[in-house]
């Protein structure tokens, strides 16, 4: 099997000999990746126009392939494809891990406010008891994390840097951290923000590749420093308007020998610092283990009220539909299947974002609404089916006696119902407890999330993914024994 494998991995090399696969995330769009307009099978932005640059030079053809910006680092190393640049940034635990090209753009960490508020939020300090959002991963959201005890911010994650700054628009949040280029991008975009001209910080855009790549690094680095010294790559950052002063000063740098530009940290003319090395593994972690405990919190909390929601919910569209008239019947189907027949991501975004228009909920009671309704269109099954499985000669005996309806389903069929629905209920409250980690898309900062900050910030997803797992499984075992003891202890005797 083994050599089956190596057998495998040699050809796959052999067969993309002439390509250079690059990754990169086109949700992150303009200027560094996004789909063409023209052609949405095709990618463009700045970055594009770097690896083929990069491929042209090594006489080999671009392939670009598709990649969560937060799983960049961990694809590049496990060998899906050659090089990361996607607005990648520079910073310890990456060259820790990776092969790490020099720095080819300096980007400023920037804050913008709404235009009202561009007197009165100009700093972080100033900003002490409001919510900041930025991106999970990266150096804004680390400067953020420190200055939630430094200044008492509250700090908001995104997957995405589209949803920040409409939530700013919107009032959900009180100010956005984010490079200087997705923040210019932005304010084109959506109209009645302003961003502060000071710096927060300044950091680097780098290529990653696996350690195992150093010859690839060399002709990176050979061909990045040449394009600084030809102009190349001026050429295409002015052609994406994102070329500025910072540029020449930078080049000037690398071009001089500097691999790295990690250990700058002097303060710049706008009060900015470079980004300074990162604390040992071990260190980071035991730092990170109060976040993820806090999250764990949030996971089961989140969980055990959406699915007493869920439960509650569920219950009354089954009564509905066992005992409602044909029009009722009718109408609570439809809204089972289409509950069902929909992804609850989709469910979760529509609730959260699309209906912010007319009702703008909180992150938390959005995600509990959205998890709540979506599991109580399959509790509302399991209560039916037990419903029904309840003997029809019980019920007319009840009928017989006299009793009524609702008397029948508190006294008789409700209680047997409910022995044959719990086993199956828990396990779907260990499933949903699993599916939670889903609404982070709102900013809900649960344990999975929480993790995959950390892994980022570390650089590897073992030491943050084994301390997931531990968690999880500590919060679904005691759940999953519980679901097979009363299934035990409940089942219908034999004949």
């Amino acid at each position: 099997m083994c050599a089956l494998l190596v057998l495998a991995g040699c050809a796959a090399r052999v067969f993309a000999g002439g390509v250079l696969r690059w990754g990169g995330d086109a949700e992150g769009g303009a200027p560094y990746v996004e789909a063409d307009a023209n052609d949405p099978t095709k990618v463009r932005g700045f970055d594009v126009e770097i690896a083929e640059m990069l491929a042209k030079a090594m006489g080999r053809t671009p392939q670009f392939v598709q990649a969560a910006f937060a799983s960049l680092d961990q694809s590049v190393k496990r060998g899906d494809f050659d090089l990361a640049l996607s607005g990648v940034e520079d910073s310890a635990a990456k060259r820790a891990e990776l092969a790490v090209s020099v720095p080819y753009y300096e980007f400023r960490e920037v804050l913008t406010v709404r235009e009202a508020d561009r007197e009165r939020f100009g700093t972080l300090k100033d900003l002490a008891g409001h919510k900041v959002a930025t991106l999970s991963g990266t150096t804004a959201w680390e400067i953020l994390s420190a200055a939630q005890s430094e200044h008492h911010i509250e700090a908001v994650s995104y997957d995405d840097d589209m949803h920040p700054y409409s939530d700013l628009a919107n009032g959900r949040v009180d100010a956005v951290l984010l490079d200087n280029v997705i923040a210019d991008r932005s304010m084109r975009r959506q109209p009645g923000l302003f961003t502060q001209p000071g710096a927060v910080a300044v950091g680097h855009y780098v290529i990653l590749m696996s350690k195992e790549q150093g010859a690839l690094q060399k002709s990176v680095n050979a061909e990045l420093r040449a394009a600084m010294a030809d102009g190349r790559l001026e050429t295409i950052f002015r052609k994406w308007k994102v070329w500025n002063d910072d540029q020449p000063a930078m080049h000037k740098r690398v071009l001089a020998g500097a691999d790295s530009l990690l250990g700058e940290a002097q303060p710049d003319a706008a009060g900015a610092t470079n980004a300074t090395n990162a604390p040992p593994v071990w260190t980071l972690t035991i730092r990170y283990l109060p976040s993820l405990l806090r999250a764990a919190v949030i996971t089961l909390v989140l969980s055990c009220v959406a699915m007493l929601l869920a439960v509650s919910v569920g219950f009354a569209i089954a009564i509905g539909r066992v005992y409602g008239g044909p029009a009722l019947r009718s109408l609570l189907t439809v809204v089972v299947e289409v509950t069902r027949g929909t992804p609850v991501l989709l469910q979760l975004f529509v609730i959260y974002y699309g209906l912010a228009a007319v009702v703008r909920l909180p992150p938390f009671v959005a995600a509990l609404v959205g998890l709540g309704f979506n599991y109580a269109a399959y509790e509302s099954e399991i209560y039916r089916a037990a419903l029904e499985a309840v003997p029809r000669g019980q019920l007319e005996a009840a009928r017989t006696l006299g009793f009524t309806i609702w008397k029948t389903l508190r006294l008789i069929r409700g209680p047997q119902a409910f022995r044959y629905a719990l086993a199956p209920m828990t396990n779907d409250f260990v499933a949903l407890l699993k599916d939670s980690s889903l609404v982070s898309v709102l900013t809900v900062v649960e344990l999975t999330k929480q993790t995959q900050i950390f892994a980022t910030n570390l650089g590897t997803w073992a030491i943050p993914g084994a301390l997931c797992a531990a968690m999880y499984l500590a919060m679904s075992w005691p759940l999953a024994r519980l679901a097979g003891r009363l299934e035990t202890k409940w089942k219908a005797p034999t004949a």
